[in-house]
């Protein structure tokens, strides 16, 4: 089973991902964990992208999926995918399709978390304290969250037409956001 975990910075992907890994044996497959590892390597893929990510920027397309590709051709992953952050453009829902198209795969679940601004807001801060995380500073939150948005509608879009498409009240309590995800994968 493969499923795309959608929802802006700070929506609960992340806490999401890694109760979907239990449940399913899975993979989290999450971009920012990828692209932070990236930066900690300090590589020049890694520059490139903490400039975009302080720009308020989303890092390119070309190095998101280069990165995703070789994660997907996993054979040990295989139908094992949980995507916590992709795809989060038109050229990447293509490119997942592709990907996944030719290591004869498919996306089973979507699940878009939807909160406000004002409640990513608190979380992040929260999370700010609490995990000492450099990314999220309160400005740059904003613009990735405006952003994010703006970006990931036409995607929202794109994938909604599918049956398997489900929208969560992301503003729920983490448990109350588990037990819908764990309906829709019990079906």
């Amino acid at each position: 089973m493969n499923i795309i975990l959608f929802g802006p910075p700070g929506a609960g992907k992340g806490t999401q991902a890694k109760y979907l890994v239990k449940k399913i044996n899975g993979f989290q497959i999450s971009t920012g964990d990828i692209l932070r590892d990236e930066i900690k390597k300090d590589t020049d893929i890694g520059k490139k992208i903490i400039n975009d990510m302080n720009d308020g920027k989303f890092v390119s397309d070309e190095i998101v999926n280069n990165l995703i590709s070789k994660i997907i051709f996993d054979p040990l992953k295989k139908n094992r995918l949980i995507f916590d952050g992709y795809p989060r453009s038109l050229s990447q829902a293509t490119n997942l399709n592709l990907l996944l198209e030719k290591s004869d795969q498919k996306i089973d679940l979507v699940f878009f978390l939807n909160v406000n601004k004002e409640i990513i807001i608190e979380r992040i801060e929260k999370r700010k304290i609490e995990e000492k995380r450099s990314d999220d500073d309160l400005d740059t939150i904003v613009k990735r969250y405006d952003t994010y948005m703006k970006t990931t509608k036409p995607v929202l879009d794109f994938y909604s037409k599918n049956i398997n498409f489900h929208e969560i009240d992301g503003s729920l309590k983490i448990d109350q956001i588990t037990n819908k995800i764990h309906d829709f994968i019990n079906v």
